[in-house]
């Protein structure tokens, strides 16, 4: 990270930077981590460290809830989209790999769909999300999804009244039509202060191994926060249907966040653990006359480390 004293930041801004930076090493923690953490409480000197433990020993409770439910699903063939949404810097992205981390990418993936190319803008508005649906026994999560329309395309202005008027008009049946054909349809809104997302913006602009989350884009919808403010109530208000409710999850804490959507989403489903035969490893077949061929010393990687 940069100099922060030299940014012209007051000292509670350089206390949240220097927060956040503090939470990316804890995120690069998590990914290597695994059941051992009787002694994470003495990995961080910091007046906050037995609540960073605990949300490690939570955060790992409720993954090994998520295989559970992830073989439930795929025993079932249970058809789950999980759609997530929320302003930029809202971490969504964030719950979605820690509810990915632990599970079988065939079983659980993410889509997180480009803007639409040319040909994609003359389709049905919803047809290339369709595209994206599970099959039987599949987990989808989308990192933004045709709400899209309702946000973004409404405030930048890349769709016109009439576009904007008949997505309301069809999302509600098109979403009815979804879970009358049996598949479970979630949907969550990450809510941050407009204070927060203003500091987690200034964290990605002075970290540069987070500079590549900001475009411009964004910048322009820090401009618009208002607009935004706008947009989101009127898709919640027209949109919040008893087939599929909106779902609030209060973000400003990135950690509490997770844990709350993720023991959430665990709530939706009765799902149990499924009981699967013991593994035995079969011991290997060697034969005498087999015999190694050694690998050429210039395509081994160098041992730097």
């Amino acid at each position: 990270m940069t100099d922060l004293n030299k940014q012209n930041l007051d000292e509670d801004q350089i206390r949240r930077l220097r927060e956040d930076l503090l939470d990316t090493l804890d995120e690069e923690f998590e990914m290597e981590i695994d059941d051992r953490l009787s002694d994470v409480g003495t990995e961080f000197k910091s007046s906050n460290a037995a609540a960073r433990a605990h949300y490690f020993r939570e955060l790992l409770r409720l993954q090994g809830e998520l295989v559970k439910l992830q073989d439930w699903v795929v025993a079932t063939k249970q058809r789950v989209v999980i759609l997530f949404e929320g302003r930029d810097a809202a971490g969504k992205g964030g719950v979605i790999k820690r509810i990915t981390q632990r599970l079988n990418p065939r079983v659980c993936r993410v889509a997180a769909l480009p803007a639409p190319n040319d040909r994609e803008r003359t389709q049905w508005y919803f047809q290339r999300y369709i595209a994206h649906l599970p099959a039987a026994g599949e987990i989808v999560l989308f990192d933004r999804s045709w709400y899209n329309r309702a946000g973004v395309e409404r405030v930048m202005g890349f769709c016109n009244d009439e576009e904007y008027e008949e997505f309301f008009r069809s999302v509600p049946e098109f979403e009815k039509m979804l879970v009358r054909s049996g598949l479970t349809l979630i949907k969550y809104w990450f809510s941050i202060t407009d204070d927060e997302q203003h500091t987690r913006f200034l964290g990605r602009i002075h970290d540069p191994l987070k500079q590549w989350k900001l475009s411009p884009m964004d910048l322009e919808s820090r401009r618009r926060w208002e607009d935004y403010t706008r947009a989101k109530e009127t898709m919640i208000e027209r949109t919040h249907i008893p087939e599929a409710p909106w779902w609030v999850v209060q973000a400003v804490d990135k950690k509490i966040a997770r844990l709350n959507c993720i023991d959430h989403l665990l709530q939706h489903f009765d799902y149990h653990e499924i009981t699967h035969e013991g593994v035995q490893l079969p011991a290997r077949v060697r034969n005498p006359d087999y015999i190694r061929n050694p690998v050429p010393d210039s395509m081994v990687v160098p041992e730097k480390y």
